[in-house]
């Protein structure tokens, strides 16, 4: 008999762990994919156009909140846990949900999981959201190509709107971003690539994805996401870890499994994090995994313009997952506000709307700066409200991506970039010159 599964997900490995190990698979049959993190995302339908024969009304996408029911209510064997960047423990407080409605709880590794390549494939993945694997993936991507080779990047999924147009996207222009109605959570990763000329892939199905890739590319970079572990098995695998939530790299899902499969491992912030803290993660690496490779780095900020900031009341804008589910208390804004002279960093608490209100009490140790949260048009339009309605002299923008393209601000603004500097012996240049 079929074995009848629900897959626990948020808009991305729930969809890629279908796709690659129960689509067409007359064993099991998938009963519901249950939905979290993601605002929105429930409620929908992973249509029949991508979920294959077997599924010719599509598969609903139910609330995580209603797990424990539809375990009972559907009748399920298995359930497989299929997101990132939480807590081992918060893992397993969900295996015990699942155990005591009576289903078995599943983890998808690797094997089953990562898609073959044709091309050579770098992974970059990191121990948690915000340690610095977007511009160690720039890095990686301005040294291939200076040595002349032609890349694309292939990011992990953040299918929010039309699955089935968003089956396989194509980036080159900021008029693609337009033309796929991107949120801000992914415009924050596709423009720093598109401004260096570098196409960019996504979507919801990867081995679609990766082989348009490969008829253009001579290397594919798997960018991830969160601390997920790559959808495609990698020829070079680099790690980035962050010092400054030292151990959070052995304590969070799937961070252990990028760790120990890991042939560099880049220890970023080490100029502002302590040397205690670094040592420390150097040890837990160590531990694991002493074959990998150890590059230490920083990730310096560079500010458009300071004199918006210095003496200035500011609006500190962040990236949002960093934040939120990311757990960090500041990010490149804050930093820059403090070293560009601010005379405060105001709390916007006070001035939110909406789902922006919403995200803080979800999130309450975010404190007083403001996630850029942008899931939706009617997130954006909140977000443009709240931005408008605080009392500052300025804003710092601290998101990778230019928000004046989408919101009107009634205030000064300026941006924050920040790169990858390797420090010391090894660089990524001599480990990417051997490979």
């Amino acid at each position: 008999m079929k074995k009848r599964v629900i897959i626990m997900g948020a808009a991305g490995r729930d969809f890629h762990n279908f796709n690659t190990v129960f689509r067409g698979n007359p064993d099991y049959e998938v009963v519901a994919f249950t939905a979290t993190q993601i605002p929105d995302i429930e409620g929908r339908v992973y249509p029949p156009e991508l979920a294959g024969d077997l599924y010719p009304n599509g598969i609903p996408i139910e609330p995580e909140e209603r797990l424990a029911e539809l375990i009972k209510e559907k009748d399920v064997d298995i359930v497989v846990f299929a997101y990132s960047d939480v807590s081992n423990q918060y893992v397993m407080e969900r295996s015990a949900i699942v155990n005591a409605a009576g289903a078995d709880f599943m983890l998808l590794g690797t094997k089953d999981t990562m898609i073959e390549p044709k091309k050579p494939l770098i992974s970059i993945t990191a121990v948690r959201t915000g340690s610095g694997k977007s511009q160690t993936t720039r890095r990686v991507s301005d040294i291939l190509k200076a040595k002349g080779r032609k890349l694309a990047v292939i990011r992990h999924p953040m299918p929010y709107g039309n699955l089935v147009e968003q089956e396989v996207q194509r980036y080159e222009t900021y008029a693609d971003l337009d033309r796929y109605q991107c949120t801000i959570e992914e415009r924050e990763e596709y423009e720093p690539h598109l401004d260096r000329g570098t196409i960019v892939y996504a979507g919801v199905d990867y081995e679609k994805i990766l082989r348009q890739a490969e008829a253009e590319a001579d290397i594919v970079i798997w960018d991830g996401g969160n601390n997920d572990f790559s959808f495609y098995k990698p020829d070079l695998s680099i790690v980035v870890v962050d010092p400054h939530r030292a151990g959070h790299e052995l304590i969070y899902y799937p961070s252990g499994v990028n760790l120990r499969t890991a042939d560099i491992v880049v220890i970023n912030k080490i100029d502002t994090a302590s040397f205690d803290d670094i040592q420390f993660v150097r040890r837990n690496v160590t531990s694991v995994n002493p074959r990998a490779r150890i590059i230490e780095a920083a990730s310096p900020i560079m500010v458009e313009d300071p004199e918006v900031i210095r003496d200035k009341r500011v609006l500190v804008i962040e990236d949002g997952p960093t934040l939120t589910h990311g757990g960090m208390k500041y990010g490149a804004g804050t930093i820059a506000a403090k070293q560009c002279g601010a005379a405060e960093i105001v709390d916007p608490r006070p001035y939110t709307v909406a789902s922006i209100t919403e995200t803080y009490n979800k999130y309450p140790k975010i404190g007083r700066l403001l996630p850029a949260m942008g899931y939706g048009e009617r997130q954006i339009k909140d977000l443009q409200e709240t931005v408008n309605r605080v009392d500052c002299d300025a804003v710092v923008i601290g998101t990778p991506i230019d928000l004046t393209r989408l919101i009107d601000f009634k205030v000064p603004t300026t941006r924050v970039r920040y790169e990858l500097q390797e420090i010391g012996y090894p660089t990524l240049e001599d480990l990417l010159t051997d490979f």
